[in-house]
């Protein structure tokens, strides 16, 4: 057990020493390379050699690393919950629909502003009516997932009515798409690849104030989800109150979720493969161990992804949810072939 908690304690120190690593190469990369030395020089708020790099940093750039690390870790920490809550390998996030609600806020607000008749064009083409918006859709869908919760026992019912509820957004989406304008439909499209960047220091004030209260909430409830990984009755039988451990991760996840998705967008497949590439490393499921685990890997792979959709020393950037896709969906294959391996 001792030998146990030093590699921990390790590994730990290898993958905050790994974060701040990736950290530094994020904020140093992009159209225009900046030195180590300079950039350093700027977060400790000494003058740097030429001001439009302190400009590029300190207002473009280390507020899109600070976003990535916030995604990161919040769509990674509901991932986990999300996997122990139904005891499913390939739970992830985006299961209770909350993203789904998100998407069709923003899709009201950006493709229904002729169908409906509504005259906001302005507003519904600015990040932050459309964060709005994607909150409000988003908090939608978790007052019916609550009250489904409160109705139905059995956990895996409300799996199957998240799912329900993103087929049904996705058919709602549809025909407001079939009716919309191409800038209507560029607009919406644009919004689905998801964004790090273009996000105020108030923006990620409010987003950073969302994800400690989902953050506080998980800690309420670590030691409930360790016993539910070996289900609801033996749960039960060491005294856990399932039915209140449930609602308070749905709402924690919901928090995490929602809040992210507003902000940046429908971030695919990182809250899915970062819980189990963590589960690897450290080889537990005790989650008071993975939870910090596995906020440290989503930040330092989602500020991996970020780097490489900048695209270094070129003007361009790539969609981040095509870079999160393409290095969570071999990981998902990889666990389907190897579902059988898995334990929960």
């Amino acid at each position: 057990m001792i030998s146990n908690v030093k590699s921990y304690k390790i590994t730990f120190l290898i993958l905050l020493l790994a974060l701040v690593i990736v950290a530094l190469i994020n904020l140093s990369l992009g159209s225009v390379k900046i030195p180590l030395k300079q950039l350093l020089a700027i977060l400790l708020n000494k003058p740097a050699i030429k001001e439009s790099w302190e400009i590029i940093v300190l207002n473009y750039r280390l507020p899109k690393a600070i976003t990535a690390i916030i995604v990161g870790s919040g769509l990674s920490i509901s991932g986990l919950l999300m996997q122990t809550l139904f005891r499913n390998p390939l739970a992830g996030p985006f299961v209770l629909g909350i993203s789904s609600g998100a998407s069709l806020g923003v899709a009201i607000l950006v493709l229904g502003v002729s169908f409906l008749g509504i005259h906001f064009n302005s507003f519904a083409f600015t990040s932050l009516g459309q964060a709005i918006a994607a909150s409000i859709g988003s908090f939608l869908v978790l007052l019916a997932v609550m009250v489904a919760a409160l109705k139905v026992r059995n956990t895996m019912s409300i799996l199957i009515i998240g799912l329900m509820f993103g087929s049904l957004t996705a058919a709602i989406i549809s025909v407001l798409a079939y009716f919309s304008s191409a800038n209507q439909l560029q607009q919406y499209l644009f919004w689905s690849f998801g964004s790090l960047g273009n996000l105020s220091w108030n923006e990620i004030t409010i987003l950073f104030s969302v994800f400690l209260i989902g953050i506080t909430l998980v800690t309420f409830i670590i030691k409930p989800l360790n016993s539910l990984l070996l289900g609801e009755n033996y749960a039960k039988s060491m005294g856990v109150h399932v039915v209140k451990t449930r609602n308070l991760t749905l709402i924690a996840t919901s928090l995490l979720t929602g809040v992210i998705t507003a902000f940046s967008g429908p971030i695919a497949f990182i809250g899915l493969a970062v819980p189990h590439l963590t589960k690897l490393l450290f080889h537990t499921s005790n989650h008071k161990i993975l939870i910090p685990a596995v906020a440290m890997s989503g930040a330092i792979i989602m500020l991996v992804c970020d780097s490489i959709s900048q695209l270094p020393n070129t003007a361009y950037t790539l969609p981040i949810n095509a870079i999160t896709s393409l290095f969570g969906a071999p990981i998902v294959i990889w666990l389907l072939i190897r579902k059988r391996k898995i334990n929960y």
